[in-house]
């Protein structure tokens, strides 16, 4: 029986959990509206607001598990990667607290936890993947197919060779003018919106690999040229421009990871990451799932988002292993 305390900062979302073995016991979050205003994550405001945060979400996270300080056997936190800034407060609190209680810190891989953020269970009825699956990471930093063996034994099938996917949606939204994130935002609009109703470019990229750049250009211009012929083309034609460019970028997304399960052989299939909250993408995911008869997981939506229990659940896991950290490892920004 392990306690584990986790905390994770590597953005704009403050959070602290606590689990018992794989079992959450509390998951904490606070969440940051002054970025609302920029247009996306200001680096040296996230890092305050972490600053402020920290203590009450950590304070939360244990009265809401029902524990004391002193049952906790190990911190894992988030190292990367992220903004610096944002994983200092982080890093440099889980490091404070594990000393000041002299037990073990445990670093975990962001992307990591989002994918095995499958393996959180809140009851007895929660069911997990088998290994081998495939699971398709989409977040607003990273996209990426990825093949896993065991819980820590990944292989990366493709990846992005510029932008992320949810970077792309968000981008969409931003030429659109509908405010940040961009992400819930097309979702809610295209539910109203014809999918079919406007086409745009996907690149011809070889094997599993992605790249949105093109998507975004192709988007921007079609818009461009629409805006030259009517001014008010984007607010009359929003539900259906939603709908289209989500169809694109999901459908794009789709076609490379059912090609690398049916090629792989592969009949278990997940997405994580924030982008999975995406009810298209989900829906999507599952239709094709259903016509290859492949049993589907798709994360809850308070673990699609940036949240400490998914480093929990990769902490715990780790510290099975035995595998804990030293005291003197720097956050990093990149894998």
């Amino acid at each position: 029986m392990s306690i584990i305390l986790a905390i994770e900062s590597s953005c704009d979302d403050t959070s602290a959990a606590v689990l018992r073995d794989d079992r959450i016991l509390s998951n904490v979050i606070a969440s940051q509206k002054v970025h609302e205003q920029y247009g996306g994550v200001v680096p040296e405001l996230a890092s305050r607001a972490h600053q402020q945060n920290i203590v009450p979400v950590v304070d939360a996270a244990i009265k809401n598990a029902g524990i004391e300080k002193s049952q906790i056997d190990a911190v894992a936190f988030t190292r990367g990667p992220g903004l610096l800034g944002s994983l200092l407060v982080g890093v440099s609190f889980a490091k404070s607290f594990a000393q000041a209680l002299d037990i073990p810190l445990i670093e975990v891989n962001h992307l990591q936890g989002h994918v095995l953020s499958h393996f959180i269970k809140e009851n007895d009825d929660s069911q997990v993947p088998r290994f081998p699956f495939l699971c398709l990471l989409v977040s607003g930093g990273h996209t990426q197919i990825i093949l896993l063996k065991s819980h820590f034994e990944m292989e990366i099938l493709g990846q992005t060779i510029d932008d992320a996917a949810g970077e792309c949606i968000d981008k969409a939204a931003k030429i659109m003018e509908l405010g940040y994130p961009g992400g819930p935002i097309i979702d809610k609009f295209a539910k109203e919106g014809n999918p079919d109703a406007f086409q745009f470019a996907t690149p011809h990229i070889p094997n599993y690999d992605y790249s949105f750049s093109g998507i975004k250009t192709s988007f921007l211009y079609f818009l461009r040229d629409r805006l030259a012929e009517d001014p008010d083309f984007i607010e009359k034609n929003k539900p259906d421009l939603c709908a289209s460019i989500q169809k694109c970028i999901v459908g794009f997304l789709l076609k490379k990871f059912e090609k690398a399960a049916l090629q792989k052989g592969i009949n278990q299939v997940a997405i994580a990451g924030g982008v999975s909250a995406n009810s298209y993408l989900r829906s999507e995911l599952q239709r094709i799932g259903d016509k290859h008869h492949w049993k589907v997981f798709v994360p809850k939506f308070q673990f699609c988002t940036d949240n400490a229990a998914m480093v929990g659940i990769a902490g715990y896991y780790k510290f099975l292993k035995g595998e804990f950290a030293d005291i003197s490892l720097p956050p990093y920004t990149r894998d």
